[in-house]
């Protein structure tokens, strides 16, 4: 066999024998359920029936074993992708023939022993709840649980009916419908594992003494008087919670993510039946999501996609890896401050500078506020608060910056602030050191230009607020070399983010789609679509909040400042900037109505001391036409695809180079919704001959921004992903 091992071995003080079933998948890094592995485990299923014939009680156990460093990853992912609605049929039949040998297994009455020497995620978890008595390696860094609704899916190989069963419709709904996951010590304190072992080599011994010492086995809910934790759907209190859960899972998914609505459901309605009718109803649930559209886009891009950039594949050249030592920082303000936290926070020296001693302390205050919040909910101790805090050095001196191996520049988006401060620090760098700019939208091309090293300038582009938001935008300028872009990607993911990399140009990528979704909604406003509607809309898409929630946020007066360095930059080649309808009306709220985002006391809403901001009541007399059309859907295709079609402009421009930073930038950068998989996926997904079509329906009627220009064509065609190897 190519994925599993069958071995009789001597049982511990009696001369009877276990069984040891050890998954080994060839050419494999880790063992998935793939089709040979469904197959041969059909066959050891039969294996363990017949020696279990032939040598009777003297089968005395099944012990579950793994030969990689893993325990098993789950299920076949990009078998998973090529499935239509069409195989929903089969797929039933696949997940049903599985559970049966499960089944098969542990109704033997023999005890099965489960050998968890490392992680085991989603249908790899499945297959440890196969055991009666579960043992793991006590490393914390292992993880156990069924991430599944994180790609779209539910589990579906026993993971809900059996977890339901354990825990209790309450107690199994964050690890079911949030894909919860824990590690060995927690799993031991929901008795999902029974016992913990110190190494690897000590877990075949302590299986082979639980046998010896536990001749019979049945799981819990074979047992006539198994009682569900907490009661059934028939219990008051059960019921009770259960008539408003539908309407909370609906608030937060907004119909937009099947998965933890058909979890809900399988849950539930499998309570309520025998195990091996709740056993069908979940296999029911997962066919059909394993054949939808959404989990195939999840599964692009929550796993191939990170995985691909988690590997490096954005990552330039072959230099050794880098670790950062000493990181200087340039402006202690919002921006400043944060990744002086996401540094501290990872053990990194920082030396933290502002104009001003008290404006570089005010910048260490605010990690001072993140980590007392963490140690007064019990989750950081004071110790380690402390140990956090020194790593930052707040400074006004720019020779406390000397020897730093990198200096971030994080003030204001100003092209004279930032020559001025990258002149002043980049001196102070240690020998072979780099030199980043944290820009949003200034290309780093033109910033390098105050630099004596411009190859060792880099654009590291974090997101607000640092301290919550993972993404992190890597810009190579002009003359930006591999190393020094190899080097940013290390830092990046030094600090626990994820890097995406892109070539210098306005905006880069993510600001410069972003700007494209928050402009398209203000010319809806222009246009006299209520603003209600227009913000009702996106988030009914899927997005987090509307367009002009998020101008708000961001500042009206900093699209007004980019509108007018646009123009100026425009003006200096000679040409002349033409402003879209959206800036156009920011441009008027910001200069004519004095309104300029939250900070400065409103823009599109009012913010009341002590009550929930509110749409400014002037917006419907200012904008609104009463004889306009608008439907949610055009509102809703306008924001997407003008986000689509810009990345994909990007992708056929050059200022993106592969689809997974597309996708994984999208989503994580500016809030792209994660059903469609990703501004590109989302292309992909609605097809793209469909997509194109719609585009230039949406182009006869909105304009010039929904145009895919033939270049901008091809570069979809081409980089259209293929999972049919």
């Amino acid at each position: 066999m190519q994925t599993i091992r069958y071995e009789l071995i001597p049982a511990q003080g009696t001369e009877g024998q276990v069984a040891v079933i050890t998954f080994d998948e060839t050419n494999s890094p880790v063992n998935t359920m793939c089709r040979q592995w469904q197959q041969e485990l059909g066959e050891v299923t039969a294996q363990v029936l017949s020696d279990r014939e032939r040598l009777g009680t003297a089968l005395k156990g099944i012990v579950l074993a793994s030969a990689k460093t893993s325990f098993f990853a789950g299920a076949d992912l990009k078998a998973t992708m090529r499935l239509t609605p069409a195989d929903a049929p089969a797929v039933f039949g696949e997940i049903e023939r599985m559970k049966k040998h499960f089944r098969t297994l542990e109704t033997l009455g023999l005890p099965v022993v489960a050998c968890l020497n490392g992680a085991a995620l989603g249908g790899g978890w499945e297959v440890a709840l196969v055991a009666h008595y579960r043992i793991a390696v006590a490393d914390p860094k292992i993880q156990f649980g069924l991430p599944e609704v994180t790609l779209g899916l539910m589990p579906g190989a026993t993971g809900v009916t059996k977890l339901t069963r354990l825990l209790g419709l309450m107690g199994a709904q964050p690890y079911i419908l949030e894909g919860k996951l824990f590690n060995p010590a927690e799993a031991l304190e929901l008795q999902l594992v029974h016992e913990l072992v110190a190494t690897r080599e000590q877990l075949l011994p302590a299986a082979l003494a639980h046998i010896a010492t536990h001749p019979h086995a049945m799981q819990p809910w074979d047992d006539k008087n198994y009682k569900m934790p907490g009661g059934t759907p028939a219990n008051p209190k059960i019921a009770g919670a259960l008539t408003v859960a539908p309407a909370m899972l609906k608030k937060t998914t907004r119909g937009r993510y099947p998965a933890p609505e058909a979890a809900l459901a399988a849950m539930v309605e499998g309570a309520m039946v025998d195990y091996d009718t709740a056993l069908r109803i979940e296999s029911r649930y997962l066919a059909r999501l394993m054949t939808g559209p959404v989990a195939r886009n999840m599964i692009n891009t929550f796993f191939f996609d990170m995985n691909a950039i988690k590997s490096g594949k954005s990552r330039p050249g072959s230099t050794p890896r880098y670790k950062p030592q000493k990181v200087g920082i340039v402006g202690a303000g919002m921006m400043g401050a944060g990744i002086a936290w996401a540094q501290a926070s990872r053990g990194i020296a920082t030396v933290l500078k502002d104009v001003s001693a008290e404006k570089a302390e005010a910048g260490k205050a605010y990690s001072a506020k993140l980590t007392q919040a963490r140690v007064d909910k019990g989750r950081m101790t004071a110790e380690a608060q402390q140990a956090l805090l020194a790593c930052i050095t707040p400074t006004a001196s720019a020779a406390d910056l000397a020897g730093c191996d990198l200096i971030i520049e994080a003030v204001f988006e100003s092209r004279d602030l930032k020559a001025k401060v990258t002149r002043e620090a980049e001196p102070q760098l240690a020998p072979g050191g780099f030199f980043a700019s944290n820009t949003s939208t200034l290309p780093i091309s033109g910033l390098a230009t105050a630099s004596k090293n411009p190859e060792k300038f880099v654009g590291i582009h974090f997101f607000s607020p640092v301290d919550k938001m993972k993404l992190v935008e890597i810009i190579r300028g002009k003359q930006t070399d591999d190393e020094t872009v190899a080097r940013a990607f290390d830092y990046v993911q030094a600090l626990g983010k994820v890097p995406i990399v892109v070539n210098d140009s306005r905006g880069f990528y993510t600001s410069r789609t972003f700007g494209t979704f928050v402009m398209e909604g203000a010319a809806m406003l222009g246009e006299g679509i209520p603003a209600a509607a227009i913000e009702n809309a996106a988030m009914q898409a899927g997005l987090p909040v509307g367009p002009l929630a998020v101008l708000d946020e961001t500042a009206l007066t900093l699209s007004v400042h980019v509108l007018d360095q646009a123009r100026a930059d425009y003006a200096a080649e000679g040409k002349t900037y033409t402003a879209t309808p959206g800036e156009l009306l920011v441009e008027r709220m910001v200069k004519e109505l004095k309104r300029p985002g939250r900070a400065g006391g409103g823009g599109f809403y009012d913010y009341p001391a002590g009550a929930k901001k509110h749409l400014w009541p002037e917006l419907k007399p200012l904008f609104e036409k009463p004889g306009v059309e608008w439907r949610v859907q055009e509102i809703q295709d306008r924001l997407l695809y003008r986000q689509a079609i810009e990345t994909a402009r990007c992708l056929a421009e050059g200022v993106l180079t592969s689809v997974h930073d597309a996708n994984i930038g999208s989503i994580f950068g500016i809030g792209f919704p994660a059903w469609t998989g990703g501004a590109m996926q989302f292309i992909y997904g609605t097809g793209v001959e469909a997509f194109l079509q719609r585009a230039e329906a949406l182009a006869a009627t909105y304009g010039a921004g929904f145009n895919v220009e033939g270049e901008t064509s091809a570069a979809i065609k081409r980089y259209c992903p293929t999972f049919l190897n």
